[in-house]
């Protein structure tokens, strides 16, 4: 276990580095300049600003600087906002964003667990078709168009939630089902594919047939082995939900990493961009590197063969 923990945290730095070289690379082929704004005033201040921030250097010159600072996890000023950091920026707006996307994971898995299992239990039943029907729908639906729709027609519409903002737990209602409808029915339609599975194997006749009772054979012999694909595909999911979360955000007016990212590339500010590419791709990494823990842990097979192959 040591040694495959070692060489996926190799593998997450060599990923990380790679993000954070596209990245910075793409963001300066772009044409234009973050002090586009600035050209009215005098060619001085123009070339002290520049300074500042770096850009008259070359632009292998501006990576390497850039990766020193990272070592000590100093993100810079924002370009636009002189008088905040990047930092600042991900302290205050990232706890949301982290909270609306752990929310909405939650209410995904469990709903989409339960739905999942209830529909296999139920095969080819009203109940099936009517799980499948909607994760159908939960699929097809992009989360903004679900988004709108809400805002449209429950918020402004009815008035039972408020449409914006993020202050109380009536603000959270809205945001969540947009982003957590669509994970929801992928979650439900592979559980009930892999469960439906699961309930023919052998040793689920072996276990009825010894006498053990249905809540049993269900959550401790079948359920555990039909969520061996939903957790492989939890880290995807999860990178879904989070980066989802940017549109979200500014549909809601939510104050948190997406307002700061969306206004970052519009503004072109450089060190806004590569601090939010950069934390979040780290905490997209650590996740899936959580999930390949989680994986390993469900499925006794993996270990095995680890031993068998040492």
């Amino acid at each position: 276990m040591g040694t495959f923990i070692a060489k996926r945290l190799v593998a997450m730095l060599i990923t990380l580095w790679v993000i954070i070289t596209l990245t910075f690379f793409l963001m300066h082929a772009i044409p234009g300049s973050p002090l586009n704004e600035e050209r009215s005033t005098s060619e001085v201040v123009q070339r002290n600003l520049e300074a500042h921030y770096h850009l008259d250097k070359p632009i292998p010159v501006q990576y390497v600087m850039y990766l020193k600072t990272l070592v000590t996890l100093d993100f810079g000023p924002s370009i636009k906002q002189p008088s905040q950091t990047v930092n600042d920026m991900l302290g205050r707006g990232f706890p949301i964003s982290f909270e609306l996307g752990m929310i909405t994971l939650t209410i995904a898995v469990i709903s989409g667990i339960f739905l999942g299992v209830i529909a296999a239990l139920k095969r080819n039943g009203v109940i099936d078709y009517m799980a499948m029907t909607f994760a159908v729908f939960g699929i097809s639906i992009p989360n903004f168009v679900l988004a709108t729709f809400l805002i449209q027609h429950i918020a402004v519409g009815l008035g039972w939630l408020p449409p914006a903002t993020w202050a109380s737990w009536k603000h959270m209602i809205l945001p969540t089902l947009a982003l957590a409808t669509g994970p929801m029915a992928i979650i439900a339609r592979l559980t009930r594919a892999s469960m439906a599975e699961v309930l023919t194997q052998d040793y689920i006749r072996t276990a009825k047939a010894k006498g053990l009772s249905p809540v049993k054979i269900i959550f401790k012999h079948a359920l555990r082995n039909a969520l061996l694909p939903v957790v492989t595909i939890l880290g995807t999911l999860a990178a879904g939900i989070l980066t989802g979360t940017f549109v979200i955000e500014k549909i809601f007016a939510i104050p948190g990493m997406g307002k700061y990212f969306v206004d970052s590339i519009n503004t072109r500010d450089y060190p806004v961009i590569m601090g939010t590419t950069v934390f979040y791709s780290a905490f997209l990494i650590l996740m899936l590197f959580i999930v390949d823990i989680a994986y390993g842990i469900l499925d006794p097979r993996i270990k095995l063969h680890k031993k068998e192959g040492t």
